[in-house]
């Protein structure tokens, strides 16, 4: 997913370089929202790349706290 994040973003860079060098001022405004497009685009990747990250930590957070409470009920008491 990174290398979507990456393709995004230089996609945007492309789409402003070329939108600074227009002289037509309608394609130059459809450039610079194509490239306004992109970033969003690869901000969300990010945003839910992360989202998912965290969850799949807290989820195994969780799991390895039930495996101490199961192994605590299953000692033998003394």
């Amino acid at each position: 997913m990174a290398k979507e994040t990456k393709f995004f973003r230089r996609q945007a860079d492309k789409a402003e370089r070329m939108a600074l060098a227009m002289s037509d001022e309608e394609a130059s405004q459809s450039l610079s929202n194509l490239a306004r497009a992109y970033r969003s685009q690869a901000d969300a990747l990010k945003k839910s790349r992360k989202e998912k990250s965290k969850r799949k930590k807290q989820k195994g957070k969780k799991a390895r706290r039930l495996e101490v409470k199961k192994s605590k009920k299953s000692r033998p008491r003394e």
